[in-house]
């Protein structure tokens, strides 16, 4: 994992829309990135729905939401409609960020080893340096955590 007080990799990914978005467009704002492994998956669906419930709360305090994960523009696009998901989702199928921000590592799941994306938090400040990491976040938590710390 990378580390605080850090520069935040910049990255370019398409949204759900398929428009680029890159790290570097929010400099001035405060971003709160999170990466997950898979859309419509139970934790991944609950990690998602807590960031939207609590996304009011984050854009009181004009701080931007993005979840990262390796499915597909269409697969978000879905995933967001289905939840009605109000931040930015991009996706990197590629490994781009996921890779950049040191998430992409070995997990252990019923005694098998696989290669995936471990459910992750960075803040960046308003300078594009890492604030704060949180490694293997709990998906119940995780959005409610970080508006604690933002206070």
């Amino acid at each position: 994992m990378l580390q605080v007080g850090m520069k935040a990799p910049d990255f370019t990914l398409p949204d759900k829309d398929g428009n680029p978005v890159s790290l570097s467009d929010f400099t001035g704002k405060k971003v709160v990135l999170y990466f997950y492994p898979k859309d419509n998956t139970p934790g991944c669906t609950r990690q998602a729905c807590a960031f939207a419930s609590a996304y009011e709360g984050f854009r009181a305090k004009d701080v931007v939401v993005i979840g990262i994960s390796k499915d597909s523009v269409a697969s978000h696009q879905r995933f967001a409609a289905k939840y009605d998901l109000p931040f930015i989702l991009l996706s990197d199928p590629e490994l781009q960020a996921i890779q950049a921000y040191e998430v992409w590592q070995e997990k252990k799941l019923y005694g098998k080893v696989s290669m995936g994306a471990v459910r992750s938090t960075y803040i960046i400040d308003e300078n594009g340096l890492i604030e704060k990491v949180m490694p293997k976040v709990k998906p119940d938590t995780n959005a409610g955590e970080i508006l604690a710390y933002l206070k």
